[in-house]
């Protein structure tokens, strides 16, 4: 589906930054096009590096931190993906009717058995109508926003000293035109290579249209493969490509989102960096893809998690890494750039490495004992993969009644919260499971004990009794409510038809949800109340919603979310539900995460159709 923008003029851009946002990526650089055909946001080496493009979070400085294609006399702008792949389209009209397409990818393709995935943005203009007249704004930033980076150039190439290694940019175009932001005339097919400083091999032209080719094939096999569900296929199998760009390949780790700093409210400063691998994200990301049976995410996943647990040694594991791995994630100011829309602060690191989160064993076991079971993976699980387990499962059974700074992260206080609770009590249930797998009887009924002590105190503390029938309580000491209790039916903690978890949702939905969405908590935190509804927990409800047996209220509720993705079919983490406007890092895989699972819940069977 494409979609089109009217009377977009080079002088008149949008006034001001917001996600209407098309992401383009390989596995190993990313990018953010915005509703100009601009690529607003893109760092390097990798998600989590300088942001070279960076005009998303440079307030009012709009011409700094970007790549934009400017047509003379513009007035309409239509993008739409190619159909099930990760190349965007974008095509800009001029009033005298001449019109440019140009097309957006980073490489992506197997060759000499290994994945080609180059740091490199690809972007093809081709002329399609009248005689149109380009200008080529390309001014990428150095240091996190610190100045414009400086070039030098030759006969055919732009290099821009970004820091330690330069990018160079490789083009047919008339360089002179490019480093002087002049306009003029497109008469054939142009062609951008922005890439590793090194010398472009081979014929530009056909070289970038084998690349094209190549990495459109790999896109469109890597759909085909998806189990996806009869209804909503479109919407799922963009959400899909959005979790696949979101994983770092190399080393197998998923980052929360692209962006960092992105508020997830106007002004709130709750302003973070999530282009970590936060091991309760990509749970949920591997879960969603299982369900369409994208396994080559969750083996390399299953490997990263191997390395953490490696590195752990038995001990407390982190709730957040690099992609690479690194534990230390000190988190600074980056005060050369505004923020999205000049909210800052702009934040380098995330704080949050240094929290406790009890909840991250439980995520570390459930998605690893698949590995025991799954006879399609390459590298099925073994004993010595059950034994380093073992030890994950110890620190749920040493942490399941310690305080933690829970899942929504908590800065300035700690309780034993009941998510990370129940996390704790699924470590210790799905290795029983693995080992009755094994049979290693004995390792059985050891981590069955455990789990049942665990569900005891569960059951014992976070009761709270009340006039309404009582509820389970966000954590063993407080009352108050949050929506990470919905969850406790799919980690088969609890029935859905048990009168506690009736009574739990009841109480959820009188005081947390927001007409047609959920917030995550209304209690105050370290910056006050929540101003905005947190998208994944409006999910969460929708599947409460069915396994309630409310399936026509649940399915209205999804179209409503739907409703609220952007033009790529992206979701931001928040959602002001009084407007309807995305804030928030994006794409939030927790969100697309919920897109997946509610329609893969509320589809119509394949059977209706064959």
């Amino acid at each position: 589906m494409s979609v089109s923008y009217d009377i977009l003029r080079p002088s008149e851009s949008f006034e001001q930054a917001d996600l209407e946002l098309w992401p383009i990526g390989n596995c190993q650089v990313s990018g953010l096009v915005d509703r100009t055909g601009a690529l607003v946001w893109g760092c390097v080496p990798r998600v989590d590096g300088d942001p070279v493009f960076c005009a998303l979070l440079n307030g009012d400085r709009r011409d700094a931190g970007i790549w934009r294609f400017e047509l003379e006399g513009q007035t309409s702008i239509e993008q739409h993906y190619e159909r099930n792949t990760a190349i965007l389209v974008t095509r800009i009209e001029a009033e005298d009717g001449s019109a440019v397409e140009i097309r957006d990818f980073c490489p992506r393709f197997e060759s000499s058995g290994r994945m080609y995935r180059p740091v490199a943005w690809v972007r093809n203009v081709r002329p399609v109508s009248g005689n149109p007249r380009l200008r080529v704004v390309l001014k990428p930033m150095r240091d996190y926003g610190a100045e414009i980076a400086p070039t030098t150039h030759g006969t055919n190439h732009v290099r821009y000293l970004i820091g330690p290694q330069a990018l160079r940019l490789s083009t047919d175009a008339p360089i002179g035109y490019v480093l002087e932001d002049r306009s003029f005339r497109v008469e054939s097919e142009l062609h951008f290579f922005l890439g590793p400083d090194e010398p472009f091999s081979g014929n530009l032209r056909s070289e970038l249209q084998r690349m094209e080719a190549l990495t459109r094939d790999y896109w469109k096999i890597w759909t085909r493969g998806l189990h996806i569900p009869l209804e909503w296929q479109d919407e799922v199998i963009r959400c899909a490509i959005g979790l696949k760009l979101c994983q770092h390949e190399e080393t197998g780790a998923i980052v929360a989102a692209l962006t960092t700093s992105l508020p997830e409210a106007p002004g709130s400063e709750r302003n973070w960096d999530y282009r970590f691998c936060w091991i309760r994200d990509s749970y949920y990301t591997v879960q969603a893809l299982n369900r369409l049976g994208a396994l080559d995410v969750l083996e390399k996943y299953l490997a990263y998690l191997r390395n953490i647990v490696d590195s752990a040694q038995g001990g407390q594991i982190q709730p957040l890494y690099s992609v690479m791995g690194e534990h230390e994630l000190e988190e600074t100011f980056a005060t050369n750039l505004a923020g999205y829309r000049g909210m800052g602060p702009v934040r380098r690191g995330n704080a949050a490495y240094t929290q406790v989160q009890h909840d991250c064993y439980g995520q570390i076991v459930m998605p690893t004992a698949q590995g025991f079971f799954d006879r399609r993976l390459l590298r099925m699980a073994d004993d010595r993969d059950f034994a380093k387990l073992e030890q994950v499962g110890e620190m749920a059974w040493a942490m399941h009644d310690q305080p933690d700074a829970g899942l929504w992260e908590f800065r300035t206080r700690q309780e034993v919260h009941t998510y990370s609770a129940v996390m704790c009590w699924a470590a210790c249930d799905r290795l029983a499971n693995v080992a009755d797998h094994l049979g290693k009887a004995d390792r059985r009924e050891f981590w069955r004990e455990r789990a049942e002590a665990i569900r005891q105190r569960i059951e014992t503390e976070a009761w709270k009794d009340s006039e309404h029938g009582g509820h389970y309580g966000a954590s063993f000491q407080s009352d108050y409510l949050d929506a990470s209790l919905l969850q406790m039916i799919e980690l088969r903690f609890i029935s859905p038809d048990n009168p506690r978890f009736t009574s739990t949702f009841a109480a959820i939905e009188r005081e947390l949800r927001r007409g047609n969405h959920m917030l995550r908590y209304a209690a105050e935190d370290d910056f006050g109340a929540p101003e905005t509804a947190f998208n994944v927990c409006t999910f969460w409800l929708i599947e409460a919603l069915h396994i309630a047996g409310r399936d026509t209220e649940a399915r209205t509720l999804f179209e409503t979310m739907l409703g609220h993705t952007t033009r790529s079919g992206m979701l931001s983490e928040d959602l002001d539900y009084e407007n309807n406007e995305l804030w928030g890092n994006f794409p939030q895989t927790y969100s697309l995460v919920g897109v997946i699972n509610c329609a893969g819940l509320l589809s119509k069977p394949w059977s209706e159709v064959r």
